[in-house]
């Protein structure tokens, strides 16, 4: 049947609606790689997300069981050039339409996808719905899509050494198998209860990625400054900007955000070029850094955006991008075994000081 994408300024894309649903609305974001859309269908950033992906033909090796990065899809809806049914890979099991539909997700094909990218590009990141009818709805979203994405209790796996604190922002599969492939021991804490931190006290903490605007987590700062001036510390994507805010840095969200597998980043440091994993709409804003004791480490080569950051004194690094890279690059890999060998390590006599 017939579906539309509509944009808040009265723009109609015309194409087949996979899903018969009712009008759904997300934020409108594009995807550029040629790959990985199991992992970016399933990434709890990309929560109430309508995902664009610009590589004109979707599905040709269809959904296996490994690559998930969260238990079910966390986009609102997808739009695709075509969406082919024939997939071909020997760890698939099932077709990106059978998945979809699995989980009723609404998907549009038959859509012009770069003329969706260019609206976004001119016009910044926008809300859309994807409707059955060519008529623009003005329901909203969730207003606090963590609380959706994050976990209800405590959850620990492995019994390695150093003990990490994976505070749960919506946190990806792979953050947490990276940690287990260095042996660690890694307790999920859901971001409402970690406060509980200090019970389990760790050698360190992760503050994980997740959706939505950072500073809905306002009440949240002076407890993750306390946790941070306590433990060594790393933040990913959404932990970078939640570093920068309970420090007293500000952020802004980009015109249309950064998202796909080919960002490349420069660490002021070593003035190494490495490629990068990103999903993000909003970034830390550079000129209100000054003051708060955070020093930029890294930067987005293409527009100089902040790209990681690291304390003067405390044992606190972030980054913007995905250093588990799924889908992505392996090149920023590094930064699990800088955080664990170079700020865990030297951290542990302060922690159980």
């Amino acid at each position: 049947m017939q579906g539309y994408l509509v944009l808040p300024d009265g723009v109609v894309f015309e194409g087949t609606l996979g899903e018969t649903i009712s009008p759904i609305k997300g934020e409108l974001v594009f995807y550029t790689g040629m790959t990985g859309y199991q992992e970016v269908l399933t990434d709890p950033s990309y929560k109430d997300q309508i995902v664009v992906f610009t590589y004109p033909l979707i599905g040709n090796y269809g959904i296996n069981d490994q690559d998930f990065e969260s238990k079910k899809p966390q986009v609102k809806g997808v739009i695709l050039f075509q969406l082919t049914e024939h997939y071909s890979h020997y760890k698939a099991k099932h077709s990106l339409k059978e998945y979809l539909e699995k989980w009723n997700i609404p998907y549009l094909t038959n859509i012009d996808t770069r003329a969706v990218v260019k609206q976004i590009r001119s016009k910044g990141s926008q809300y859309a719905v994807i409707s059955a009818k060519p008529v623009y709805s003005e329901e909203e979203l969730s207003d606090f899509p963590i609380r959706e994405v994050s976990g209800s209790e405590i959850e620990t796996y492995g019994d390695g050494d150093p003990h990490i604190a994976l505070i749960d922002f919506g946190f990806k599969k792979s953050i947490l198998s990276s940690l287990l492939k260095r042996e660690c021991k890694v307790s999920v804490v859901p971001f409402h209860q970690m406060e509980k931190v200090f019970d389990l006290n760790p050698n360190g903490i992760v503050l994980s990625n997740g959706p939505g605007d950072p500073k809905q987590m306002n009440d949240y700062f002076p407890l993750l400054k306390k946790l941070m001036m306590k433990y060594p510390t790393l933040g990913i994507c959404l932990g970078n900007q939640l570093i920068a805010l309970s420090f007293g840095g500000n952020t802004t969200k980009l015109r249309f955000g950064h998202r796909g597998a080919n960002h490349p980043v420069v660490d002021q440091k070593t003035g190494k070029v490495f490629m990068t994993s990103q999903n993000h709409s909003y970034v830390v804003d550079s000129e209100s850094l000054t003051g708060t004791s955070l020093k930029l480490r890294y930067t987005n080569v293409n527009d100089g955006s902040v790209e990681g950051l690291e304390h003067e004194t405390l044992k606190v690094l972030s980054v913007q991008f995905h250093p588990e890279a799924h889908p992505g690059p392996e090149d920023a890999d590094f930064i699990f075994d800088e955080f664990l060998e170079s700020y865990v390590a030297t951290g542990r006599e302060k922690v159980y000081a």
